[in-house]
């Protein structure tokens, strides 16, 4: 046997703190040294935080990177390290540094670049060009970043012809709805392609509008997951592997020769460095599975549906705790109308950050219910959250009637609306500014993308916590969230309440939008899944006028979502940088029977 223990460090990084990331990385090598972990692996960009956007074009940025990874040299003694991190030579590269027992040894230039939906990694980065691989004593070792590890062929492919063992693949992936499922097939199918153990460090933690779930991977050379970290948090993995087993898996599989011959030529890019083995004592006693996911397979008695919406809310709610506090606020003040979105946003903030860093505010009009200020009172108390009340009336009537002498006998419209909206936001920006809380807003995916909602009004604050979750989900998350906790905490008359804006008498959603099932279906479509008018009128059966009418509400509102607060992302294509539309366009998409 030759055995190796394995170890993945899920961390989450702060962008540019470099102490910080520094330090927490130190903290997971002593951690790795107790464990007797011999190879020990971090997520892409770890030094610095991912993605660092254009701070990347700053050469003081880029110093101090190379700065932290001296720092950390002197901690590897006696381990093997792979650290990610942006390295500048004649250009500038998204790097895997190998620290061998207080040495760096090697690095390896991430290959392929994304430069689709959130990613944009050609506007800084030159592609890596050669594969290099490591003899550290007996095993042989390969390193990639991230993209890489999601093409068949490349430098991996490489390597693993070239006798690479074990390949690493440091990542900072961020989260979508099914994604991690969806990856963790891929990477089985990569360690089962090449015969090769797959070490897969992802990041964890939100930054900005992105949430990292982390759910990192030790998988062997069946494509059988060894171990498995958990989603959202930070955590430690590690198990002991026998490299032997992928030489035996390697001599009965004859196709890898083969191809090992047609491509002898590209295999001389393949470069090897050989390094001194570990002086380790002998090992406590192995550690065969680290892993809990079997387990949890057999035991958990919820549906896949469950499953993903318990993802999608621990993302939402990750991402909240990190913008919040990454950003040095403390608390939180949201406009808590008694209604589904802001009931739902509100029990999120609380389980993120704390009942006694959430403040509700009731902001009660001219036309809303009785039933909207008492369900907003009943969820506060649920929560056990601060509720301020400031009625809006009076300070409405004012303002109308002030600008009634603008325009006399003009009829009361969308205008009248909106100024009780923007009555709204105005309080919780002067709270913000008073004491210093982030504002949430509330509005919800399928609003944004009709443009219903109102600048400066609800639209008004510093992040969006439904901007990429639509109105059935957020249903869904409610539900999701009663039936988990110790008791519900969303009254029942605010999920079974029609919904309503509530800016003028006898008011709901529905005059002037479908039923969210049927609208949500057309967004989906068109926006996440790029069909046109055609594809969608054919597949749902729908009215052309319908659709067409839809399509153009989405159209002519881009200029409110540029201008709408950072949203968190949950879908692979959210509004902001998951989808980019020019405001000023003039492209329209029509029936055609």
């Amino acid at each position: 046997m030759r055995p190796l223990r394995i170890g993945v460090a899920q961390i989450n990084p702060v962008v540019g703190d470099f102490r910080f990331n520094r330090d927490r990385i130190i903290e997971y090598i002593h951690q790795g040294l107790t464990h007797e972990i011999d190879l020990l692996a971090f997520p892409e960009m770890c030094l610095c935080g991912y993605p660092p956007k254009d701070l990347l074009l700053k050469k003081s940025f880029l110093d101090e990177n190379m700065k932290s990874l001296e720092a950390i040299l002197p901690e590897t003694k006696n381990i093997t390290v792979v650290v990610g991190l942006p390295t500048r030579r004649n250009e500038i590269y998204n790097s895997a540094a190998l620290l061998h027992d207080g040495l760096l040894v090697g690095m390896q230039d991430k290959e392929y670049l994304p430069n689709y939906g959130v990613f944009d990694e050609n506007r800084y980065f030159q592609s890596g060009s050669k594969a290099n691989m490591f003899h550290v004593g007996t095993w042989r070792l390969g390193l990639s970043i991230c993209e890489d590890i999601w093409h068949p062929e490349g430098m991996i492919r490489l390597m693993c012809l070239a006798g690479a063992e074990v390949i690493i693949n440091i990542s900072a992936s961020p989260f979508h709805a099914g994604k991690p499922h969806r990856r963790a097939d891929m990477l089985s199918t990569r360690a089962l392609d090449n015969r090769t153990i797959i070490v897969y460090a992802n990041q964890v933690g939100g930054q900005d509008d992105l949430i990292f779930d982390g759910n990192s991977l030790i998988i062997d050379q069946d494509g059988k997951i060894l171990a498995e970290a958990d989603l959202f948090s930070e955590q430690l993995i590690f198990c002991d592997v026998d490299l032997d087993g992928v030489v035996r898996e390697r001599l009965q599989e004859p196709l890898n020769r083969q191809e090992t011959l047609r491509r002898e030529s590209e295999l001389l890019e393949v470069q090897t460095i050989n390094l001194e083995p570990l002086q380790r004592k002998k090992k406590s006693k192995p550690v065969l599975n680290t892993s809990r996911h079997f387990e949890l397979e057999q035991q958990d008695p919820h549906s896949q549906v469950q499953k993903s919406l318990a993802e999608i809310y621990r993302a939402l709610t990750l991402g909240v705790h990190d913008y919040v506090k990454k950003n040095g606020f403390r608390k939180v003040v949201l406009g808590l109308s008694g209604g589904m979105d802001s009931a739902l946003t509100l029990v999120i903030a609380v389980d993120a950050l704390g009942a006694e860093n959430v403040v509700g505010v009731s902001m009660p009009g001219p036309f809303s219910s009785r039933g909207s200020i008492t369900d907003a009172q009943a969820l506060s108390r649920n929560m056990g959250t601060t509720l301020l009340r400031y009625p809006i009336t009076k300070h409405f009537n004012h303002m109308e009637k002030t600008l009634r002498l603008i325009w006399p006998g003009k009829e009361w419209d969308t205008t009248e609306e909106n100024l009780q909206s923007r009555f709204r936001g105005m309080t919780l920006m002067a709270l913000s500014n008073k004491f210093g809380y982030l504002v949430l807003t509330t509005g919800n995916k399928s609003e944004l993308a009709v443009g219903y909602a109102t600048l400066y009004g609800d639209m008004a604050g510093g992040l969006a916590v439904l901007a990429d979750v639509p109105k059935t989900l957020v249903y869904k998350l409610a539900q999701f969230r009663n039936q988990t906790g110790p008791k519900p905490v969303i009254p029942r008359t605010i999920i079974n309440k029609p919904p309503s804006a509530e800016l003028k008498a006898n008011q709901k959603d529905t005059d002037s939008l479908p039923e969210y099932a049927l609208l949500d279906q057309i967004i989906v479509a068109y926006v996440e899944e790029d069909w046109n008018v055609q594809e969608i009128v054919n597949y749902y059966n729908l009215e052309p006028g319908l659709v067409e009418r839809i399509i153009h509400l989405i159209n002519v509102n881009e200029f409110k979502r540029c201008q709408a607060p950072l949203g968190l992302r949950i879908t692979p294509r959210a509004f902001g940088s998951g989808r980019r539309i020019p405001i000023t366009q003039h492209y329209r998409e029509l029936f055609e029977p």
